[in-house]
Protein backbone atom coordinates (compact mmCIF):
# COMPACT_ATOMS: atom_id res chain seq x y z
CA UNK A 1 0.00 0.00 0.00
CA UNK A 2 2.68 2.29 -0.12
CA UNK A 3 2.61 5.72 1.95
CA UNK A 4 -1.12 6.04 1.66
CA UNK A 5 -2.42 8.32 4.33
CA UNK A 6 -5.12 5.33 5.33
CA UNK A 7 -6.84 8.10 8.37
CA UNK A 8 -8.09 10.48 5.37
CA UNK A 9 -11.81 10.69 4.96
CA UNK A 10 -13.43 9.29 1.60
CA UNK A 11 -14.52 12.21 -0.37
CA UNK A 12 -17.95 12.55 -1.45
CA UNK A 13 -21.10 11.00 0.58
CA UNK A 14 -22.23 7.47 -0.89
CA UNK A 15 -25.66 8.16 0.23
CA UNK A 16 -25.80 10.22 -3.12
CA UNK A 17 -24.70 7.88 -5.38
CA UNK A 18 -24.78 7.48 -8.40
CA UNK A 19 -24.03 10.93 -9.81
CA UNK A 20 -25.98 11.11 -12.70
CA UNK A 21 -28.43 13.12 -14.36
CA UNK A 22 -32.28 12.88 -12.82
CA UNK A 23 -34.67 11.19 -14.85
CA UNK A 24 -37.10 13.59 -14.30
CA UNK A 25 -37.28 17.62 -14.19
CA UNK A 26 -40.41 17.81 -11.31
CA UNK A 27 -39.54 14.66 -9.53
CA UNK A 28 -42.57 12.52 -7.03
CA UNK A 29 -41.76 12.25 -3.34
CA UNK A 30 -40.47 8.64 -2.30
CA UNK A 31 -42.07 8.87 1.23
CA UNK A 32 -45.31 10.52 2.58
CA UNK A 33 -45.67 11.65 6.11
CA UNK A 34 -48.63 10.50 8.30
CA UNK A 35 -50.35 13.05 9.70
CA UNK A 36 -52.79 13.47 12.28
CA UNK A 37 -56.08 15.69 10.62
CA UNK A 38 -59.34 14.96 11.59
CA UNK A 39 -59.95 16.30 7.79
CA UNK A 40 -58.28 15.43 4.54
CA UNK A 41 -56.12 17.55 2.38
CA UNK A 42 -53.51 16.98 -0.02
CA UNK A 43 -49.56 16.56 1.22
CA UNK A 44 -47.90 18.74 -1.47
CA UNK A 45 -48.12 20.92 -3.96
CA UNK A 46 -46.09 22.44 -7.12
CA UNK A 47 -44.58 25.74 -7.77
CA UNK A 48 -42.05 26.92 -9.77
CA UNK A 49 -38.84 29.27 -8.52
CA UNK A 50 -38.97 32.62 -9.21
CA UNK A 51 -35.41 33.88 -7.13
CA UNK A 52 -34.45 35.37 -3.90
CA UNK A 53 -34.66 38.42 -1.84
CA UNK A 54 -34.70 39.54 1.80
CA UNK A 55 -36.49 40.81 4.27
CA UNK A 56 -36.51 41.67 8.00
CA UNK A 57 -38.70 39.97 10.57
CA UNK A 58 -38.97 39.21 14.07
CA UNK A 59 -36.89 35.92 14.96
CA UNK A 60 -39.21 33.43 16.67
CA UNK A 61 -37.40 30.34 17.18
CA UNK A 62 -37.34 29.00 20.53
CA UNK A 63 -34.12 29.27 22.33
CA UNK A 64 -32.37 31.16 19.67
CA UNK A 65 -30.11 34.20 20.89
CA UNK A 66 -32.13 36.50 18.70
CA UNK A 67 -35.07 35.76 20.19
CA UNK A 68 -37.79 38.81 19.71
CA UNK A 69 -35.58 40.78 18.35
CA UNK A 70 -35.23 41.90 14.41
CA UNK A 71 -33.20 39.79 12.39
CA UNK A 72 -32.01 39.83 8.29
CA UNK A 73 -33.27 36.67 6.87
CA UNK A 74 -32.57 35.86 3.09
CA UNK A 75 -35.65 34.09 1.43
CA UNK A 76 -36.62 32.40 -1.74
CA UNK A 77 -39.80 33.54 -3.56
CA UNK A 78 -41.92 30.23 -5.68
CA UNK A 79 -44.85 30.99 -7.72
CA UNK A 80 -47.52 28.96 -6.79
CA UNK A 81 -50.83 29.08 -9.03
CA UNK A 82 -53.61 26.82 -8.49
CA UNK A 83 -52.99 23.44 -9.43
CA UNK A 84 -56.22 21.18 -10.68
CA UNK A 85 -56.71 17.37 -9.77
CA UNK A 86 -57.75 15.29 -13.01
CA UNK A 87 -58.06 11.81 -11.64
CA UNK A 88 -57.97 9.53 -8.61
CA UNK A 89 -55.71 6.85 -8.45
CA UNK A 90 -56.41 3.97 -5.76
CA UNK A 91 -53.48 1.72 -4.29
CA UNK A 92 -53.59 -1.45 -2.70
CA UNK A 93 -51.23 -4.29 -1.59
CA UNK A 94 -50.57 -7.00 -3.95
CA UNK A 95 -49.67 -10.20 -4.19
CA UNK A 96 -45.63 -8.83 -3.33
CA UNK A 97 -46.79 -6.80 -0.36
CA UNK A 98 -46.29 -3.93 -2.34
CA UNK A 99 -48.74 -0.92 -3.05
CA UNK A 100 -49.89 -0.81 -6.90
CA UNK A 101 -52.88 0.75 -8.18
CA UNK A 102 -55.84 -1.20 -8.93
CA UNK A 103 -57.85 1.42 -10.88
CA UNK A 104 -57.80 5.16 -11.93
CA UNK A 105 -61.07 7.20 -11.95
CA UNK A 106 -62.13 10.47 -13.74
CA UNK A 107 -64.55 12.33 -13.42
CA UNK A 108 -66.35 14.65 -16.39
CA UNK A 109 -65.41 17.81 -14.44
CA UNK A 110 -62.05 17.25 -14.27
CA UNK A 111 -62.31 16.02 -17.88
CA UNK A 112 -63.19 19.71 -18.70
CA UNK A 113 -59.50 20.76 -18.05
CA UNK A 114 -58.38 18.45 -21.15
CA UNK A 115 -58.48 21.34 -23.37
CA UNK A 116 -56.24 23.69 -21.69
CA UNK A 117 -54.06 20.95 -20.77
CA UNK A 118 -53.42 20.56 -24.63
CA UNK A 119 -52.30 16.68 -23.33
CA UNK A 120 -54.98 14.74 -24.48
CA UNK A 121 -57.64 16.08 -28.02
CA UNK A 122 -59.79 13.32 -28.12
CA UNK A 123 -61.67 13.45 -25.00
CA UNK A 124 -63.14 16.73 -25.33
CA UNK A 125 -64.21 15.43 -29.09
CA UNK A 126 -65.66 12.36 -27.86
CA UNK A 127 -67.43 14.07 -24.58
CA UNK A 128 -69.32 16.24 -27.13
CA UNK A 129 -71.16 13.01 -28.46
CA UNK A 130 -73.97 12.02 -25.80
CA UNK A 131 -73.77 8.32 -26.85
CA UNK A 132 -69.95 8.25 -25.90
CA UNK A 133 -70.40 10.54 -23.28
CA UNK A 134 -72.76 7.70 -21.75
CA UNK A 135 -70.39 4.99 -22.54
CA UNK A 136 -67.80 6.92 -21.09
CA UNK A 137 -69.67 7.38 -17.58
CA UNK A 138 -70.95 3.63 -17.68
CA UNK A 139 -66.90 2.89 -17.89
CA UNK A 140 -65.91 4.98 -15.27
CA UNK A 141 -68.75 4.43 -12.86
CA UNK A 142 -67.74 1.15 -12.65
CA UNK A 143 -64.15 1.77 -11.73
CA UNK A 144 -65.71 4.18 -8.85
CA UNK A 145 -67.59 1.23 -7.42
CA UNK A 146 -64.64 -1.03 -7.58
CA UNK A 147 -62.74 1.79 -5.49
CA UNK A 148 -66.18 1.72 -3.12
CA UNK A 149 -66.22 -1.98 -3.16
CA UNK A 150 -62.23 -2.57 -2.16
CA UNK A 151 -62.26 0.85 0.22
CA UNK A 152 -61.27 -1.91 3.33
CA UNK A 153 -57.58 -2.99 0.96
CA UNK A 154 -56.97 0.40 -0.42
CA UNK A 155 -53.83 1.66 1.71
CA UNK A 156 -53.71 5.13 0.49
CA UNK A 157 -55.31 7.45 -2.53
CA UNK A 158 -52.93 9.73 -4.81
CA UNK A 159 -54.61 12.59 -7.22
CA UNK A 160 -52.86 12.95 -10.34
CA UNK A 161 -52.91 16.77 -10.53
CA UNK A 162 -51.56 19.39 -13.46
CA UNK A 163 -50.31 22.55 -13.00
CA UNK A 164 -51.02 25.81 -15.00
CA UNK A 165 -48.31 27.46 -16.19
CA UNK A 166 -49.97 29.06 -18.76
CA UNK A 167 -50.75 31.61 -15.64
CA UNK A 168 -46.89 32.50 -15.27
CA UNK A 169 -46.22 33.94 -18.96
CA UNK A 170 -42.45 34.38 -18.48
CA UNK A 171 -42.01 30.91 -18.00
CA UNK A 172 -42.47 30.26 -21.87
CA UNK A 173 -44.69 27.00 -21.68
CA UNK A 174 -48.32 26.05 -22.34
CA UNK A 175 -47.96 22.33 -21.46
CA UNK A 176 -49.01 21.88 -17.90
CA UNK A 177 -46.55 19.32 -15.20
CA UNK A 178 -48.21 16.28 -14.15
CA UNK A 179 -47.73 14.66 -10.70
CA UNK A 180 -48.74 12.35 -8.18
CA UNK A 181 -50.09 14.38 -5.12
CA UNK A 182 -50.97 11.61 -1.97
CA UNK A 183 -53.91 12.39 0.47
CA UNK A 184 -53.42 12.20 4.32
CA UNK A 185 -55.18 12.65 7.31
CA UNK A 186 -59.51 11.27 8.34
CA UNK A 187 -60.68 7.89 7.28
CA UNK A 188 -60.66 6.04 3.74
CA UNK A 189 -64.04 7.14 3.47
CA UNK A 190 -63.27 10.93 4.07
CA UNK A 191 -60.33 11.12 2.13
CA UNK A 192 -62.90 9.28 -0.64
CA UNK A 193 -65.24 11.63 -0.73
CA UNK A 194 -62.76 15.24 -0.73
CA UNK A 195 -61.20 13.49 -3.34
CA UNK A 196 -64.52 13.08 -5.61
CA UNK A 197 -65.08 16.66 -4.64
CA UNK A 198 -62.41 18.17 -6.12
CA UNK A 199 -61.83 16.58 -9.05
CA UNK A 200 -61.91 19.28 -12.07
CA UNK A 201 -61.85 22.42 -9.04
CA UNK A 202 -58.81 24.59 -8.49
CA UNK A 203 -56.69 24.09 -5.33
CA UNK A 204 -54.67 26.94 -4.04
CA UNK A 205 -51.78 26.68 -1.44
CA UNK A 206 -53.97 28.49 1.27
CA UNK A 207 -55.75 24.93 1.33
CA UNK A 208 -52.50 22.67 1.67
CA UNK A 209 -50.38 25.06 3.58
CA UNK A 210 -49.81 27.45 6.14
CA UNK A 211 -47.89 30.53 6.92
CA UNK A 212 -45.38 29.75 9.42
CA UNK A 213 -45.07 25.38 8.95
CA UNK A 214 -42.05 23.67 8.20
CA UNK A 215 -42.20 22.04 4.14
CA UNK A 216 -39.73 19.78 2.43
CA UNK A 217 -38.65 20.77 -0.75
CA UNK A 218 -38.06 17.63 -3.76
CA UNK A 219 -36.50 18.72 -7.40
CA UNK A 220 -33.89 19.03 -9.76
CA UNK A 221 -30.09 20.77 -8.47
CA UNK A 222 -28.36 23.02 -11.38
CA UNK A 223 -26.92 21.30 -14.03
CA UNK A 224 -23.08 21.68 -14.40
CA UNK A 225 -21.78 19.65 -16.85
CA UNK A 226 -18.77 17.03 -16.91
CA UNK A 227 -16.16 18.03 -14.00
CA UNK A 228 -13.25 16.72 -13.23
CA UNK A 229 -12.83 15.12 -9.15
CA UNK A 230 -11.47 18.09 -7.82
CA UNK A 231 -14.71 20.20 -8.27
CA UNK A 232 -17.05 16.78 -7.81
CA UNK A 233 -15.64 15.37 -4.89
CA UNK A 234 -13.34 18.03 -3.17
CA UNK A 235 -10.33 15.85 -3.20
CA UNK A 236 -6.87 17.23 -2.63
CA UNK A 237 -4.98 18.55 -4.96
CA UNK A 238 -1.56 16.68 -5.91
CA UNK A 239 2.28 18.75 -5.28
CA UNK A 240 3.14 20.25 -8.31
CA UNK A 241 6.60 20.06 -8.91
CA UNK A 242 8.99 19.10 -12.00
CA UNK A 243 8.92 15.30 -11.86
CA UNK A 244 4.77 15.41 -11.75
CA UNK A 245 4.67 15.16 -15.79
CA UNK A 246 0.60 13.32 -15.48
CA UNK A 247 -0.64 16.36 -13.82
CA UNK A 248 -1.90 17.63 -10.44
CA UNK A 249 -5.80 17.83 -10.65
CA UNK A 250 -6.72 14.17 -10.40
CA UNK A 251 -6.97 11.46 -7.82
CA UNK A 252 -3.21 9.27 -7.62
CA UNK A 253 -4.71 5.57 -7.75
CA UNK A 254 -7.78 3.92 -9.01
CA UNK A 255 -6.28 1.09 -7.31
CA UNK A 256 -7.34 -1.68 -4.23
CA UNK A 257 -5.90 1.07 -1.39
CA UNK A 258 -9.20 3.00 -2.34
CA UNK A 259 -11.38 0.80 -2.08
CA UNK A 260 -13.82 -0.82 -5.11
CA UNK A 261 -14.03 1.70 -8.24
CA UNK A 262 -17.48 2.85 -7.62
CA UNK A 263 -16.36 4.52 -4.44
CA UNK A 264 -13.66 5.85 -5.62
CA UNK A 265 -13.52 9.81 -7.14
CA UNK A 266 -13.50 9.78 -10.82
CA UNK A 267 -14.92 12.57 -13.33
CA UNK A 268 -18.18 12.80 -14.30
CA UNK A 269 -21.77 14.35 -14.06
CA UNK A 270 -22.01 17.25 -11.75
CA UNK A 271 -25.65 18.53 -10.73
CA UNK A 272 -28.77 18.19 -12.12
CA UNK A 273 -29.25 15.75 -9.40
CA UNK A 274 -32.62 14.98 -7.65
CA UNK A 275 -32.51 16.17 -4.20
CA UNK A 276 -34.48 17.25 -0.76
CA UNK A 277 -34.45 19.92 0.99
CA UNK A 278 -35.75 19.11 4.68
CA UNK A 279 -37.77 21.63 7.00
CA UNK A 280 -37.38 25.03 5.03
CA UNK A 281 -39.96 27.34 6.94
CA UNK A 282 -42.54 29.52 4.73
CA UNK A 283 -42.18 32.84 5.92
CA UNK A 284 -45.03 34.34 3.78
CA UNK A 285 -48.41 33.22 1.65
CA UNK A 286 -49.52 36.05 -0.32
CA UNK A 287 -51.68 37.07 -3.39
CA UNK A 288 -51.13 40.59 -4.06
CA UNK A 289 -47.35 39.77 -6.02
CA UNK A 290 -47.01 44.21 -5.80
CA UNK A 291 -45.69 43.33 -1.95
CA UNK A 292 -42.87 41.32 -3.29
CA UNK A 293 -42.36 42.65 -6.59
CA UNK A 294 -38.49 44.38 -6.75
CA UNK A 295 -38.66 46.99 -9.30
CA UNK A 296 -37.45 45.98 -13.04
CA UNK A 297 -38.67 42.61 -11.63
CA UNK A 298 -36.46 39.57 -10.65
CA UNK A 299 -33.40 38.85 -13.10
CA UNK A 300 -33.99 35.91 -15.55
CA UNK A 301 -37.68 35.80 -14.36
CA UNK A 302 -39.88 38.81 -14.65
CA UNK A 303 -42.68 40.11 -12.63
CA UNK A 304 -44.83 37.64 -10.32
CA UNK A 305 -48.18 37.32 -11.05
CA UNK A 306 -49.94 35.24 -8.83
CA UNK A 307 -50.00 33.74 -5.31
CA UNK A 308 -46.12 33.59 -3.74
CA UNK A 309 -44.70 31.92 -0.94
CA UNK A 310 -41.42 33.12 0.54
CA UNK A 311 -39.13 30.04 1.69
CA UNK A 312 -36.58 30.87 4.74
CA UNK A 313 -33.20 30.67 2.91
CA UNK A 314 -32.10 29.22 -0.65
CA UNK A 315 -33.18 26.38 -2.20
CA UNK A 316 -31.94 23.84 -5.03
CA UNK A 317 -32.66 24.37 -8.79
CA UNK A 318 -32.25 27.41 -11.04
CA UNK A 319 -35.02 30.03 -11.51
CA UNK A 320 -38.24 28.72 -13.81
CA UNK A 321 -37.78 25.11 -12.45
CA UNK A 322 -40.47 23.52 -11.09
CA UNK A 323 -40.44 22.84 -7.39
CA UNK A 324 -42.53 20.27 -5.19
CA UNK A 325 -43.27 20.96 -2.02
CA UNK A 326 -44.16 18.02 0.10
CA UNK A 327 -45.63 18.29 4.11
CA UNK A 328 -42.48 17.87 6.31
CA UNK A 329 -41.79 14.00 6.98
CA UNK A 330 -39.19 14.96 10.36
CA UNK A 331 -40.32 18.93 10.94
CA UNK A 332 -37.96 19.89 13.70
CA UNK A 333 -40.36 22.24 15.43
CA UNK A 334 -43.90 23.29 14.76
CA UNK A 335 -44.90 26.44 14.96
CA UNK A 336 -47.76 27.85 16.01
CA UNK A 337 -48.23 31.05 14.00
CA UNK A 338 -45.91 32.83 11.03
CA UNK A 339 -43.55 35.09 11.76
CA UNK A 340 -43.82 39.21 11.86
CA UNK A 341 -42.14 40.62 8.69
CA UNK A 342 -41.63 44.37 9.36
CA UNK A 343 -39.28 45.26 5.94
CA UNK A 344 -39.34 43.39 2.32
CA UNK A 345 -36.68 44.39 -0.19
CA UNK A 346 -38.21 46.05 -3.32
CA UNK A 347 -35.17 47.45 -4.55
CA UNK A 348 -34.22 46.73 -7.95
CA UNK A 349 -32.07 43.37 -8.66
CA UNK A 350 -30.17 44.86 -11.58
CA UNK A 351 -27.25 46.40 -10.47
Amino acid sequence: MGHRKLASPRRGSAGLRPRKRSSELLPTPRTWPQINSPNPKLLGFVGYKVGMSHVFMIDDWPNSPTNGKEIYMPVTVLEVPPIIPLALRAYAVDGKGEPNVITEYWSPSSLQFLDITRRIHSFSSFLKNDESKKKFEEKFGSKLDLIKSNLDRIVYFRLLVATQPRKIPSLGKKVPDLVEIQIGGGEKKAQLDYALNVLGKEISIKDVFKEGQLIDVVGVTKGKGFAGVIKRYSVVELPRWHKHRKGSRKIGTRGPSLGTPSYTPQPGQLGFHRRTEYNKRIIKIGDDPKEINPAGGFVRYGIVRNTYILLEGSILGSKKRPIFLREAVRPSYVFENAPKITYVNLLSKQG
